[in-house]
């Protein structure tokens, strides 16, 4: 057994093991990557573009681009850098897409006329003794988000959301540091006044 091999059998794999295992033809670790992306991705894609249906059409995208296209993956770069790019570029493609008159609803978390099923998504942090107000104020973060502009809202996501660090953001929007630094600083004052104003809209 190699090296490789005895790590993928271990409890905690790296996800560059498992993608190297995939390109060795080993299935089982393209189930694990899916197990471990599924839920943090799908809430990426919800957050970006505001709508579960087309958030699960482009987590499915996303999966089945890394599993063909699993060949072009380079250990140079992290894996989580390279899924997130993939699905931050089917999001921003997909947003760009929309018919003219598109917006979200401050209650739904999707598009006007839309039911969504958003607390149904996994990793969302909603819980089923979650008040009123945590509801009402995942609703206002969702309408806030979907106003800022794509390149804004990725960012901000990915940094305060996802958690990944500046150099792994920078890997995936190909920015340069001091550029990602200042749109997330413009970012997250834009969305502190958003809030701001719908609050006072729902008082």
């Amino acid at each position: 057994m190699s090296e490789l091999d005895r790590r993928i059998s271990t409890a905690s794999p790296t996800d560059e093991d498992l993608i190297a295992q995939l390109q060795q033809g080993n299935e089982d670790a393209f189930d694990r990557l899916v197990a471990r992306y599924k839920n943090p991705l799908m809430n990426f894609i919800f957050r970006f573009t505001g709508s579960y249906d087309e958030a699960n059409d482009i987590l499915q995208e996303t999966f089945l681009r890394v599993y063909y296209h699993r060949d072009s993956y380079k250990p140079i770069a992290k894996f989580s850098t390279w899924i997130y790019t993939i699905a931050g570029n089917l999001a921003k493609s997909a947003v760009r897409r929309r018919k003219p008159g598109k917006f979200f609803s401050i209650f739904s978390g999707g598009h006007e006329g839309e039911e969504s099923p958003a607390r149904d998504i996994p990793d969302m942090r909603y819980r089923a003794d979650q008040t009123a107000e945590q509801s009402l104020q995942s609703d206002l973060i969702q309408n806030a988000l979907a106003q800022l502009d794509d390149n804004q809202r990725e960012i901000v996501l990915l940094c305060d959301v996802q958690e990944l660090s500046y150099e792994e953001i920078c890997e995936i929007t190909g920015l340069k540091i001091g550029t990602v630094k200042s749109r997330l600083n413009r970012a997250r004052t834009k969305l502190k006044d958003l809030l701001s104003d719908l609050r006072q809209e729902i008082d």
